[in-house]
């Protein structure tokens, strides 16, 4: 009966997924946001079938192991654009290291003159690079890792349905700097966006968002202390 729940949860999960995944690329509209939509009919459905968070955990689990493999293979539409990342090396790095202490700073900030716990200013600082690495800076900075992990989520989703907008809205074209805005700021999410755009957006933002993620891993310990 174990294995009958933990493959229905996989199910849905991946049902939804394909339904939302197809609504968004029908209507190429980013409100219509992929995760947020999952979400939504995924908690539906166990509500429906009075399913607990506990008993869909182990079918997540297995889900979330994947996402090993699915980053990885990330790598493979950045080798077909190597040559932009050898031509714009430079500017990419400037640009990922300058939106990475941006983010940083104006996050702490804001959190500061909204007289925010301290922790809570901790934690928001690593809110666009991923889970993993904002798990482990917020605990050597002396935040919550819990709080980091939700900020990290808030931030992606949220990203990922205005990022879009924005770009088009500044009538910015050029694919390198969309998905290295994309990247930078929504991590995950963003190369989701970014590799719905193209193949060379989704590149371009994979390398962001891993540049960010290590960029901020060592300049954050250091730099979250100042801005306290």
């Amino acid at each position: 009966m174990t294995y009958l729940i933990i493959l229905f949860t996989i199910a849905i999960t991946v049902g939804a997924y394909l339904l939302c995944r197809s609504l968004s690329l029908r209507y190429c509209n980013p409100l219509v946001n992929v995760v947020i939509l999952s979400a939504a009919l995924i908690i539906a459905v166990l509500f429906t079938c009075e399913l607990s968070y506990e008993v869909y955990i182990p079918g997540k689990d297995i889900m979330t192991f994947l996402l090993g493999p699915a980053t990885v293979a990330l790598a493979v539409p950045l080798y077909k654009n190597k040559n932009l990342l050898k031509q714009y090396l430079i500017p990419i790095l400037v640009v990922i290291g300058a939106g990475s202490l941006v983010s940083i700073v104006t996050a702490m900030l804001i959190a500061r003159l909204g007289e925010l716990p301290r922790e809570v200013v901790i934690s928001i600082a690593t809110k666009s690079v991923t889970i993993p690495f904002a798990v482990e800076i917020a605990k050597i900075a002396g935040g919550s890792p819990s709080l980091a992990a939700a900020f990290v989520v808030a931030t992606g989703t949220i990203g990922s349905i205005l990022g879009p907008i924005l770009l088009t809205w500044f009538q910015i074209k050029s694919p390198i700097a969309r998905g290295l805005s994309l990247g930078t700021v929504c991590h995950g999410q963003g190369v989701a966006m970014a590799l719905m755009e193209g193949e060379e957006q989704g590149s371009m933002a994979g390398v962001a968002m891993a540049l960010a993620g290590i960029f901020t891993s060592v300049v954050g310990p250091f730099l979250i202390p100042l801005l306290l």
